[in-house]
């Protein structure tokens, strides 16, 4: 199985915060990515943030849609599908504002990642993410390449701990050659 997966970029940290970018990838691998206008009462703003997405208000301002518009597309994309994110506890706030804010009805689940995986599988997480974003050589931090990277890090940290060689206890690729004994 490969999970649709989420990522959201944000206006900053914490509960003044609101989603600027929502990028997805979906299990057939094709990314859709939403920047957005924010709404009027969304006034907060953190330069630290924008220093790591490098998305500006002047961008959201030129190219990015209107909330109902993305929250309508969100639905339309996914709904009764469950997307999954790394940070579900900011990404599920930042859905929950885009969605209370023009008074749609969010139709898809939102789930952790985390739900997705073994213990051993989270074990080597971080080590292959990093290998992944090596390899994609992102120069920037954006919603639809986080997700692509996700969705392509729980789908080597999956083959990695189901390439078992039945000889062997643990996976092949975590490179332990302990005989069952």
């Amino acid at each position: 199985m490969t999970p649709a997966v989420i990522d959201i970029e944000a206006s900053g940290f914490g509960s003044k915060s609101y989603p600027i970018e929502i990028g997805v990838v979906t299990p057939d691998k094709k990314g859709h990515c939403f920047l957005i206008k924010p709404a009027e009462t969304w006034q907060y703003w953190d330069n630290s943030a924008e220093q790591m997405h490098g998305i500006t208000q002047r961008i959201l301002y030129d190219r990015g849609k209107p909330v109902e518009e993305v929250a309508h597309t969100l639905n339309m994309l996914f709904r009764g599908q469950t997307l999954y994110s790394d940070a579900w506890g900011h990404d599920i706030s930042w859905l929950g504002k885009l969605f209370d804010i023009c008074n749609i009805p969010q139709l898809f689940r939102l789930d952790s990642i985390r739900s997705l995986i073994s213990d051993e599988q989270a074990a080597i997480w971080h080590p292959t993410k990093d290998q992944i974003l090596q390899r994609m050589n992102l120069t920037r931090h954006r919603a639809s390449s986080d997700a692509r990277a996700l969705q392509e890090t729980y789908l080597k940290v999956s083959q990695l701990t189901h390439s078992v060689d039945a000889r062997y206890r643990e996976p092949v690729a975590a490179g332990y050659l302990g005989l069952k004994g």
